[in-house]
């Protein structure tokens, strides 16, 4: 139980409103983020109304799905330049869909600490034994470069192979998903940028 000078302290950093204005900007539901995270939707629900302060773990699961760094929630914005170095043991490697025994693909945020970015970037991994990725959408525009292997784009029901060097740019906002194509693994760094 938290005594309450510590709960004044936190309740400063408005983190539960902090986490329903980035959830409600990417149009999810509390279900749909609790799948991205591990965390059920009355845990979230909780941490959003200020009934529930998050562990720095379970804060820093929510941020990578919305692409912040934990900065976002404790530090008011500057007039900096934003410089922001991602150490590749520092990455955290996530499954495209928790729990599922073979996931479609691996991706690990390649600019988690910076906040209120301007796009998303991903390194992914597609492994030699996954399956199609769900068809999703998003607002804006996405860029893929594979960097091995062999990938298919289905997009707006059209697929386009794409191999080692290759890069497509599209609006995400068309239905797509992703595969990789052949027997060997595939990887790729995938850009997205909001609208």
């Amino acid at each position: 139980m938290l005594s309450e000078t510590l709960v004044t302290g936190l309740e400063q950093y408005r983190i539960g409103e902090k986490i329903r204005s980035l959830r409600l900007k990417k149009k999810l539901g509390l279900a749909q983020l609790g799948e991205h995270t591990g965390l059920s939707p009355a845990m979230l629900s909780k941490i959003e109304r200020g009934q529930l302060f998050p562990t720095l773990p379970t804060l820093l699961r929510i941020a990578l799905v919305f692409g912040v760094g934990l900065e976002h929630f404790f530090v008011e914005p500057s007039e900096r330049p934003t410089i922001a170095v991602v150490r590749r043991e520092d990455r955290l490697r996530l499954p495209d869909r928790p729990g599922e025994e073979t996931p479609s693909y691996y991706f690990e945020s390649l600019d988690f600490p910076v906040t209120d970015r301007k796009l998303q970037a991903f390194y992914a991994e597609f492994p030699a034994q996954s399956k199609v990725s769900e068809l999703h959408q998003h607002e804006g525009a996405e860029l893929i470069y594979v960097l091995k292997g062999q990938l298919v784009v289905s997009i707006a029901g059209d697929d386009v192979v794409l191999n080692e060097g290759d890069a497509m740019y599209f609006d995400s906002g068309a239905p797509h998903s992703y595969r990789r194509e052949g027997r060997s693994p595939c990887s790729a760094i995938v850009v997205t940028a909001p609208k």
